[in-house]
């Protein structure tokens, strides 16, 4: 477990150097990237711009599951490369996924790149922020040491009343159509101490809900103390839930294959655990599922979404689906689309597939026709738009205890917040109760969220 007792960052003087950076992707890349700001605050004093031109340090944080990944980042940095030529001495660096896939050749491909560092080396961005002064050469590291980031960041800083932990790294699952084993490297938990140390240092800060996440969290096996033995999610929910201050607790994202019962009967046993779970599916279809590599059939999913529907009455249930996988049929579509309606999704995740290079599924002929991938997501769309409307009316008239979390976007004398069922809700209030839970009774079912009255703190 780490030793660093690092304070919070302190404001930054107006001499400080400037740091902007760019995160694309999933939770996961937001927390890398708040880690590295810290990780260079604490180091050389940078402090954050949104004006890219002031910039003494540019900074990339990729993500490779999307379409055209490699094409998207040397378009960014063919924006950079003129604020570079204007100032020299700017240092640009690229990290997450695309920078672990490509390594070297980013660098060289791009020319304008002084760093490449993988998710998994972000702590070393001081060492490789001198070594690239230093020697006037590119400093790449995308290796894979087990956890080791972890016991080289600075201590966890709040800036809110929500906050994301990062309980493990990695992915062993390997999908035929997933990059990530490869980008990221195998399943690797961090120790039961050092995330509830982390959590009950949030919580000291006015923390009110933590979202643990992993590429697979649901897979998480840490170490408990010196007995050999391991912590599973479910029980590590127990754990947290039991940290004085944390009210709610989420977790993202998770594989179907271990959803175990422990995890179902969390359900039932922890009022603490938001009464929302996203669960990709990927497809309805047993034969597309087989293709995925995904490691179970599309009954055993929906067994599993019964089990927690049953422990769990009123469960928000969001999902990712993959629309136009390599040979898929009307057949598998429409198993796909049933399997929306037997889950009851509310909510969902759908792209059109897109082969990854360098995984299995890129050597399938990828032989559904564009136009018929498109004309099926936006069937599959239409169906879980017609399903989160029927799910968001079905709250008017309820009261649901709501976190407190910010001023609304788009009214300045209301509050925002979220229902333990992850729907946002705006509704008058001071800003003086963000971070505490307050009652809300929802009055009105809007298209992206919900309108409330207050009724009571909580």
């Amino acid at each position: 477990m780490s030793t660093n007792e690092t304070p919070a960052t302190p404001a930054a003087s107006p001499a400080s150097p400037k740091l902007y950076l760019i995160s694309w992707g999933c939770q996961m890349n937001e927390y890398d990237s708040s880690k590295m700001a810290d990780v260079l605050a604490q180091s050389h004093g940078y402090s954050r711009t949104q004006n890219p031109e002031e910039a003494d340090l540019l900074l990339l944080n990729t993500c490779s599951v999307r379409e055209k990944a490699q094409e998207k980042v040397f378009s960014e940095l063919g924006r950079w490369k003129e604020w570079k030529a204007a100032n020299p001495q700017r240092v640009i660096g690229v990290g997450g996924c695309v920078a672990s896939q490509e390594g070297e050749a980013l660098s060289a491909r791009a020319g304008v790149v002084d760093m490449v560092f993988g998710p998994q080396t972000l702590h070393r961005l001081p060492e490789l922020l001198e070594q690239t002064r230093r020697t006037q050469k590119p400093a790449v590291d995308v290796r894979f040491p087990e956890i080791e980031k972890f016991d080289h960041l600075p201590a966890p800083r709040a800036e809110g009343p929500t906050a994301f932990v990062s309980i493990m790294e990695g992915c062993s699952k390997y999908c035929s159509f997933c990059i990530v084993p490869y980008t990221r490297g195998p399943e690797v938990s961090r120790p039961l101490d050092d995330v509830l140390v982390e959590c009950a240092r949030l919580a000291e800060q006015g923390v009110r809900e933590i979202n643990l996440l992993g590429q697979n969290v649901n897979a998480y096996q840490g170490r408990m103390g010196e007995t050999g033995e391991f912590c599973d999610l479910a029980l590590l929910i127990h754990y947290v839930a039991r940290i004085p201050g944390i009210d709610r607790i989420h977790y993202t994202t998770s594989h179907p294959a271990e959803f175990s019962e422990a995890l179902i009967a969390a359900y039932a046993e922890e009022p603490k655990l938001a009464s929302y779970l996203h669960l990709p599916v990927q497809s309805g279809s047993d034969r597309i599922l087989a293709a995925m590599k995904r490691g179970y059939t599309r009954q055993q999913y929906l067994d599993k979404i019964a089990r927690v529907r049953q422990v769990r009455p009123g469960l928000s249930i969001s999902t990712d689906i993959i629309v136009g996988f390599p040979s898929e049929s009307e057949d598998d579509f429409a198993a796909t689309l049933d399997a929306v309606e037997q889950a009851g999704f509310d909510a969902a995740f759908s792209f059109l597939y897109s082969p990854r290079p360098g995984t299995p599924a890129a050597n399938l002929r990828d032989n559904v026709p564009v136009e018929l991938k498109e004309r099926r997501l936006a069937l599959l769309q239409a169906r879980i738009k017609q399903r989160s409307d029927a799910f968001q009316q079905a709250l008017v008239g309820s009261t649901q205890p709501v976190l407190v979390e910010r001023v609304s976007r788009k009214n300045a004398r209301q509050m925002a917040g979220r229902t333990p069922q992850n729907r946002t809700v705006n509704f008058d209030a001071p800003a003086s109760l963000i971070g505490q839970f307050v009652d809300v009774e929802i009055t009105e079912a809007m298209p992206n969220s919900l309108r409330g009255r207050m009724v009571r703190v909580s």
